[in-house]
């Protein structure tokens, strides 16, 4: 079998020949290559963006100190997998010493409130004491208590345990999860709330979202509640499914897309934070769409090629798009093509037996 490039049928048949015209090929034995006939075919509108697998916020937890201190005891670090209540890190904190020590002082005070009520109380009984001397005590004793309330409630709200004094503050997990953030180490100072980050953010990974970016001249072919397969890098041979849960009402200046996440259930934890992913919307809207065999198809640099017959022995190499790929083995294209028309059946074969007899 032969193979050239030439416009002239007469030229040799047994090399490749760059002419001005590189994408048209002459072979001598065409009968060796299988055709296929583009169709035109009523289809859903479909659509494909990258992404990024994102933890659900609605799922994740940040994890802050209500008091500054330091570090002296850090029991987690990122990607480590716990379990609600469980002790991430442990704060030597001031801040909590001296909300123990205005605690202690609050209810040595209301006691004593108390003494001088009981007293007044005993007087007033046998006539010794005005009425108004008993409001006062009583007034006094009452404001005593809401001092032991607040210094109680802000011992609780520094992490402290107003039954077991101490100025170390140990913070737990508040759900089952994954350590996705860490912005602390050990025995490092922490500030107040106000100027300081969250030191971990822990997500339930059980489920995640698929965030892409679609760009503004393609939005109109997604939708809510649109079916999306996804495929990502890491696993090539699996396929996973979604929705379209929500589209952003913002684009982004500098890439005019808009993000659309798509929400996947995660229960084995294969899909982790970070991985890229490829997502293939498929609307619930269709319309008619050129196809050929996914085949027929040739990626090559970063380009979409199919060879359509030209004459008898010629063909031709045709950039298409490529705009997704149907379950039965059918790729959309789009431009470059008309119904009816004849394509290799297999591109890369045809490239391959080409550039062979080239050589």
């Amino acid at each position: 079998m032969g193979v050239s490039c030439s416009n002239d049928p007469k030229a040799a048949a047994t090399k490749s020949e760059v002419t001005l015209d590189p994408n048209l090929y002459t072979v001598e034995h065409p009968d060796l290559f299988k055709l296929a006939t583009v169709e035109t075919r009523d289809l859903p509108t479909t659509l494909n963006a990258n992404g990024t697998v994102t933890p659900d916020v609605n799922r994740t937890i940040h994890v802050t100190s209500q008091g500054s201190g330091r570090v002296v005891e850090l029991k987690v670090r990122l990607g480590d997998y716990v379990k609600k209540g469980q002790v991430l890190l442990s704060i030597h904190s001031a801040d909590l010493a001296g909300a123990f020590s205005e605690f202690q002082k609050a209810a040595a005070d209301e006691r004593l409130a108390k003494k001088a009520l009981d007293r007044v109380q005993s007087l007033y009984s046998h006539g010794a004491l005005a009425e108004k001397d008993l409001q006062q005590a009583e007034d006094t004793e009452e404001k005593a208590k809401l001092d032991v309330q607040n210094a109680e409630q802000r011992v609780r709200l520094l992490g402290g345990d107003p039954a077991h004094p101490s100025a170390m503050i140990e913070l737990h997990a508040q759900v089952t999860g994954t350590i996705v953030e860490q912005n602390i180490s050990g025995f490092e100072g922490i500030k107040s709330l106000d100027n300081s980050p969250n030191l971990f953010t822990i997500a339930d990974l059980t489920q995640v979202w698929v965030l892409c970016d679609v760009y503004e001249n393609d939005l109109d072919a997604v939708r809510l509640g649109d079916t999306a397969e996804i495929r990502l890098n890491a696993y090539p041979d699996k396929t996973y499914h979604g929705k379209v849960a929500d589209i952003s009402r913002v684009l982004d200046p500098a890439t005019r897309s808009a993000k659309v996440r798509i929400v996947l259930p995660n229960r084995d934890g294969s899909l982790r934070p970070g991985m890229f992913a490829v997502a293939f919307f498929r609307s619930r809207k269709s319309q008619f769409r050129t196809v050929v065999p996914s085949t027929a198809v040739m990626r090559l640099q970063d380009r979409d090629w199919v060879f359509r017959k030209d004459g008898p022995r010629r063909f031709r190499r045709i950039e298409v798009r490529a705009l997704g790929e149907n379950s039965d083995g059918m790729q959309q294209i789009q431009g470059g093509l008309k119904a009816g028309e004849e394509v290799v059946a297999n591109a890369l074969e045809f490239s391959s037996t080409v550039a062979e007899q080239g050589k």
